[in-house]
């Protein structure tokens, strides 16, 4: 029997889950009990839930946590991060610790440009393109006037546009490229708006139109941060070693792109964090550092690291497009919540605020990974999990963290050690 449905959209909520749990979860009451319990119980903040996307049904809930002792520029910050994978937030937290005592992280932000583009298809002479685009550019300015007028009061709007020829990589094909500057905005929608008016003004019988939409490539678009100090200021047993091999290691990411994919997604663990936290687009943000991780033609580090007459200097640039106004950040509470507790940071601090996040998040999982090793410190945020899906009291969770204090934590060891405290 199919279980294509017409008109679902339509549907109540209630009638959604309904019909979801009879064809799929057999009627089982325990299904909607708990998509039902992840209901707020707020009905006008459901509402907005509800509002953020199509047939929603429930809520999925992810840890809101926070990461103190950030000293950004010689300013005091709190993080806030939301991610699911153990360690993550606790990792953060310690290496701004360490950095606030060796002068704190720096950060400045390169450009804040970004790109949408008009693809087109014209089969016609070159010249004759060119020459009409020349006649029509003012033209395409004045097509998006009222669009750009209340972002050109805030000093933004469109920076530049350009005709490219792009035939040697696809036949008859060229482009629009328009440059902006979107401010504290994230600018998609801006973005997307503009170039739909400047395509509807350009296209003529000889202009195909493909397609009008901003690009999340923006290596103008870019952010430093860096942490440096004396070698012998980075503790430990021989902090000689530690800065050789810290410096091996992001080598390796920098030429091994086996490597590289891993250490970045270390990077965005921090990165990702943040940028869910404040309700900005963590698919684009990702997208657009892979493409910047590869921009050399092959895939690389997003991190750096120098040795130089003592001096230990780590850093990040990356791209990052953000937005501390419009979008989810202005609807939703945790979200304006976030920015809050950051101080209200503009586009631009907040560009600083998460590479800082991701430069800690890649300091931690390399300081780790040369000396102790990633899994002992990962596990040991781990053996919560592990218990909780053992279904252990709290009783017998302190006995068991007790237990795994000066032991390796691995999942078989966990469950061996829980039955035999389960059977005595």
């Amino acid at each position: 029997m199919s279980k294509i449905i017409s008109g679902f959209s339509k549907l109540t909520k209630q009638e959604k889950i309904d019909w979801l749990s009879k064809n799929y979860f057999n009627s089982q009451p325990e299904i909607i009990k708990t998509l039902q319990q992840y209901w707020n119980a707020d009905q006008k903040l459901q509402q907005l839930h509800d509002d953020f996307i199509e047939n929603t049904i429930s809520n999925f809930y992810l840890p809101y946590g926070v990461a103190p002792n950030f000293v950004i520029n010689n300013k005091d910050y709190v993080v806030p991060m939301v991610v699911e994978e153990s360690s993550v937030v606790a990792a953060a937290s310690k290496v701004a610790k360490y950095w606030s005592s060796r002068g704190g992280f720096k950060a400045e932000v390169i450009s804040t440009t970004k790109i949408g583009q008009v693809h087109f298809m014209f089969s016609g002479d070159e010249k004759e393109l060119k020459s009409y685009f020349e006649k029509q550019k003012e033209n395409l300015y004045r097509a998006t006037a009222s669009i750009t007028k209340n972002m050109e009061k805030r000093g933004g709007g469109i920076l530049d546009i350009e005709l490219k020829n792009k035939t040697d990589k696809l036949e008859n094909y060229y482009q629009l490229h328009v440059t902006f500057e979107t401010k504290d905005s994230m600018g998609a929608n801006f973005i997307n708006s503009c170039l739909e008016a400047i395509a509807k003004e350009f296209r003529n019988d000889e202009i195909e139109i493909v397609m009008s939409i901003l690009s999340n490539y923006v290596p103008n678009c870019t952010v430093k941060a860096s942490v440096s100090c004396k070698i012998d200021e980075l503790g430990g047993q021989d902090p000689q070693e530690f800065a050789k091999k810290f410096y091996q290691a992001v080598k390796i990411a920098s030429v091994e792109p086996y490597r590289a994919v891993t250490h970045n997604k270390g990077i965005m663990n921090g990165i990702d964090a943040v940028v869910l936290a404040t309700g900005n687009d963590f698919r684009a943000i990702e997208a657009g550092a892979h493409a910047f991780a590869a921009k050399s033609g092959s895939y690389s580090s997003l991190t750096h690291c120098t040795i130089d007459n003592g001096i230990f200097k780590f850093w990040i640039e990356i791209p990052l497009a953000l937005g501390t106004v419009g979008g989810l950040t202005a609807l939703h509470p945790m979200a304006k919540l976030s920015l809050e507790m950051m101080q209200k940071p503009t586009a631009k601090e907040l560009m600083q605020i998460i590479a800082t996040a991701g430069l800690a998040q890649n300091f931690a999982a390399l300081k780790a990974l040369t000396t102790s090793g990633i899994q002992q410190g990962h596990m040991k945020m781990h053996l919560m999990n592990i218990l909780n899906q053992l279904e252990a009291t709290a009783t017998e969770k302190e006995q068991m963290v007790s237990y795994f204090e000066d032991k390796t934590v691995t999942h078989s060891g966990v469950v061996e050690r829980f039955n035999e405290l389960r059977n005595q």
